[in-house]
């Protein structure tokens, strides 16, 4: 699933809006109906729902929701952040026309004026989109500082207001603090840093009906990689195979106190569906895993503790190294005969990627096409880079080109 920036999302609009086409008001109706519906599926109608709405257009789309959430029966409260008196988008104006026949709207021209919430009540965050560009500040700030002391909880309307979509914030930046976010066609990049979890919740990605073309071709650095993606990937199974026929894998894992690691790492291998798994630990570890996971084949790592001799690898189809292996100067020394030997599928992870870090020289022995898994603390090393964020997606992409 792809991931699109701000401003490629008001291009799939603008498309939509052309070539399907769709008015533009219609088009908001569509998000607001798909966003209503996905709303009640988390919160029925007992809880009471307040919406702090903007004058942009995820403030029309928080009008629209207003409007369609009354006639589902739900007791709804609107406030229209203005403190300028400023008018509004053309389709902010038309939904605000079209609500204030069914209820009162008040404007908040005081961010001191927001309203004092009981627990069992829903707020909706329509204040700012995905096209914000600058951090809340004054008024707006102090709003926000308001919502989030709200004791109910909190549901974003496409994307917490104060939250970039595409770019990173600063640790104090007012944001909105959500439980769930109900976004609009395509995921955020924001949505996927550990930074902006208070601003993101549970994400749920809502089809609005955008025109596929442009979402086909509209080109991105990043995508979501979805359950139903994994599924296509994985081949099928003809009806008489054995275990045979779908490969034997090799997992070199596993050192004296870390034998749990080969363990864990071997069943994940036969989850995935290798048809037979040789797990080369020390001699420690054989009788655990033996014990453990008796579907595996045992192989001698060639010392009680850690692991110092590489296999023969001419009867794998695949292998993986490193869970628990340790760094010791002699497993570096197996590590660096395994890499002149074998030229096959490779994933390297945990003391794989350690070994790589502390002995650079080996990067160039690597296979073509191998797999690493670091998880931060690993790709620093690797890096030698303290970076966090989307910095960390910027280090990580350049060190995978290199």
């Amino acid at each position: 699933m792809k991931i699109l920036g701000a401003a490629q999302i008001r291009s799939a609009d603008a498309y939509t809006i052309a070539h399907e086409p769709i008015a533009s008001i219609n088009l908001m109706e569509r998000a607001s109906l798909a966003f209503v519906e996905a709303f009640a599926a988390l919160y029925n109608n007992s809880h009471p729902v307040c919406i702090i709405a903007g004058i942009g257009n995820n403030g029309g789309d928080g009008l629209a929701i207003a409007r369609l959430l009354l006639e589902q029966g739900y007791e709804v409260e609107v406030y229209v952040a203005n403190p300028k008196g400023k008018a509004g988008s053309d389709d902010f104006a038309i939904n605000l026309g079209r609500l204030e026949n069914l209820m009162a709207v008040i404007t908040l021209t005081q961010a001191q004026d927001f309203p004092s919430l009981p627990s069992t009540t829903v707020l909706i965050d329509a204040l700012f989109g995905s096209g914000l560009s600058r951090p809340l500040e004054g008024f707006y700030a102090d709003l926000v500082m308001r919502m989030n002391a709200a004791p109910g909880p909190r549901v974003a309307v496409d994307i917490a207001s104060g939250l970039f979509a595409d770019q990173p914030g600063n640790e104090g930046d007012a944001r909105v603090q959500v439980q769930h976010t109900l976004t609009f066609q395509v995921s955020k990049l924001a949505f996927y840093l550990p930074e902006n979890a208070p601003f993101v919740g549970k994400v749920q990605v809502l089809n609005i009906g955008l025109h596929p073309t442009v979402i086909a071709e509209t080109p991105t650095d990043y995508y979501q990689v979805t359950q139903s993606t994994v599924a296509d990937w994985l081949p099928q199974r003809e009806k008489h195979s054995h275990k045979g026929s779908y490969g034997h894998a090799l997992l070199i894992a596993g050192s004296y106190g870390k034998v749990g690691a080969a363990l864990m790492a071997g069943r994940a291998c036969l989850r995935s569906g290798a048809g037979l798994l040789t797990v080369q630990t020390p001699q420690c570890g054989i009788l655990p895993l033996q014990i453990g996971l008796p579907e595996a084949m045992a192989l001698d790592g060639g010392h009680e503790h850690r692991w110092v001799q590489a296999p023969n690898t001419d009867s794998y189809s695949a292998l993986g190294i490193g869970p628990g292996l340790g760094t010791h100067s002699d497993s570096a020394f197996a590590f660096e005969s395994l890499l002149e030997a074998y030229q096959g599928p490779l994933v390297l992870d945990a003391d794989a990627l350690n070994l790589l870090s502390q002995h650079p020289n080996l990067w160039q022995k690597l296979p073509k096409g191998a797999v690493l898994t670091p998880h931060p603390k690993e790709l620093s090393r690797l890096t030698g880079e303290e970076v966090r964020g989307w910095a960390q997606l910027d280090s990580a992409r350049e060190f995978a080109q290199q």
